[in-house]
């Protein structure tokens, strides 16, 4: 049996190693929260925890921003290199461990199936989970999955995106609606109606307009966590939604119709992978779904 030697003193977890890098780069808790995808309060939470951990305080916090205190000054170049060298054991695992494993990560009704089927029949080992939208970028940097299929927003500051296909947007309204029917309609058509709002900030400004072309702000609605509530809301006459025009979650409700949105731009479906990975597996699944999607539309 080989010694190992364990020299660590301190269990640092490095999802929390990251969330401090982040915070450290924006200088802001509000703005790091946004870029993560998550709660500010969370966020503070995290990082208090760390500091914890270690025994000092990393930041500084005032009403101009959060600063670096002389131990985060000397924590960061550390937490770097720890980041980056969990990324090389990852990877050199993974390379030693045969054929390899490809997690694959995906959003809301979009289908991975064909793609897993084709990547086992080249002697992958291909396993799939499915996340919410917000979820999907710390589900990456945090190696949880190794390649997304979802839909933008997705902040391509952080993650290596390649569009595959782009969708209309529709309008979802009660079939009694005065919109229901129309062929199409444009923003200016429902500027004054309140669309159900998301609690990710990037998905809110989205797919509510927000803020419109003219630079007001779209109309508040009521918030949903679900797609489920966000059609009763919808049917109920709380709101009005958007959604992507290949999205079929409508056809399950017999009181609820869309019709085109002709002004405002499409969605788009992704596939979205960590900028300085290059796992041929992810690459491998890069291609599968390109010639799989693309010819289906």
């Amino acid at each position: 049996m080989m010694r190992i030697r364990h020299h660590g003193r301190v269990d640092i977890d490095l999802r929390l190693v990251r969330y401090f890098t982040v915070v450290a780069e924006h200088g802001n808790f509000h703005r790091a929260a946004a870029a993560l995808r998550t709660a500010q309060p969370s966020l503070s939470r995290q990082i208090q925890q760390l500091e914890r951990t270690l025994g000092v305080r990393l930041f500084e916090r005032t009403r101009q921003g959060s600063h670096l205190t002389a131990a985060g000054e000397a924590f960061l170049p550390e937490a770097l290199s720890l980041l980056q060298a969990a990324d090389r054991a990852a990877d050199r695992a993974r390379s030693a461990d045969g054929p390899g494993t490809l997690l694959i990560g995906y959003t809301g009704n979009l289908i991975v199936t064909p793609m897993v089927r084709e990547l086992r029949r080249r002697g992958c080992v291909a396993k799939s989970r499915h996340l919410d939208q917000p979820d999907v970028t710390a589900a990456l940097l945090d190696r949880r999955i190794d390649v997304a299929l979802a839909r933008m927003p997705l902040p391509a500051d952080r993650l290596r995106i390649t569009v595959l296909f782009e969708e209309q947007r529709v309008l979802v309204v009660p079939v009694s609606h005065r919109l229901a029917g129309k062929e199409s309609v444009s923003l200016a058509d429902f500027a004054d109606e309140p669309l159900v709002r998301y609690h990710d900030p990037a998905l809110d400004a989205f797919w509510r307009v927000d803020p419109r072309p003219d630079g007001r702000p779209a109309p508040d609605g009521p918030a949903a966590d679900s797609m489920e509530d966000k059609l009763e809301l919808v049917a109920a006459g709380d709101a009005l939604t958007m959604a992507p025009l290949g999205d079929d979650d409508t056809a399950l409700r017999r009181d609820l119709t869309w019709v085109r949105v002709h002004d405002v731009e499409p969605s788009r479906v992704v596939v979205a992978t960590r900028p300085d990975d290059r796992n041929p597996l992810a690459e491998q699944f890069l291609t599968v779904a390109t010639a799989h999607l693309r010819t289906k539309r």
